[in-house]
């Protein structure tokens, strides 16, 4: 019998610890599943980590980190660069985390890694709120943020990360000894 592939070993030790789907090759929904918004854009990862939530995507980055496995992070899915995958590597997918969460009282609005313009429009504007967003609705909005942010509201409005207050990140440097994060302990 042979030595399972490193992305096989990934897979595996990623399905014993996520909750979102774990999605390889030879799954029959990986050509759906490595598909981007920029149909040009042809890559293999080797494993696919559909994130169901933060514990899954801290999971899969400390994986990532401990196999020394190339990965990309896919949001939105819209960069026309084709960023948010790789061959053969490990593609982080946020797609399925769209929550988004408005609070009137201080007119802020948070959203998950995956959440599209469709989704932020769609809750903000239940409360007669909204924000400068990308041109179409499927554009991502972390990426979009991060990237300036330009939209149809920003000549009154600005950008959109000029608006932004706080993110959540997540790093590969952190070590987590007793439940308790140690930076710098690798």
């Amino acid at each position: 019998m042979s030595e399972p592939t490193l992305g096989a070993q990934v897979a595996d030790t990623l399905r014993a610890s996520m909750l979102g789907d774990v999605i390889q090759p030879t799954d029959p929904t990986y050509d759906d599943a490595r598909k981007i918004w920029n149909g040009n854009v042809d890559r293999h990862p080797g494993v696919i980590a559909r994130c169901a939530g933060v514990a899954d995507v801290m999971t899969a980055v400390r994986v990532a980190r401990d196999a020394g496995i190339e990965t990309t992070v896919r949001g939105g899915g819209h960069a026309v660069a084709g960023y948010a995958l790789n061959d053969d590597g490990l593609v982080i997918d946020l797609s399925g985390m769209t929550g988004t969460r408005v609070d009137p009282l201080t007119r802020t609005i948070r959203v998950e890694g995956g959440c599209l313009n469709e989704h932020l429009d769609r809750e903000s504007q239940a409360f007669g709120l909204g924000a400068t967003g990308g041109i179409v609705s499927h554009t991502g909005v972390a990426g979009l943020t991060l990237g300036g942010g330009i939209g149809h509201t920003m000549r009154k409005f600005g950008l959109s990360i000029d608006s932004l207050r706080s993110c959540d990140l997540v790093t590969a440097d952190v070590t987590y000894a007793g439940g308790l994060p140690v930076r710098g302990a690798d």
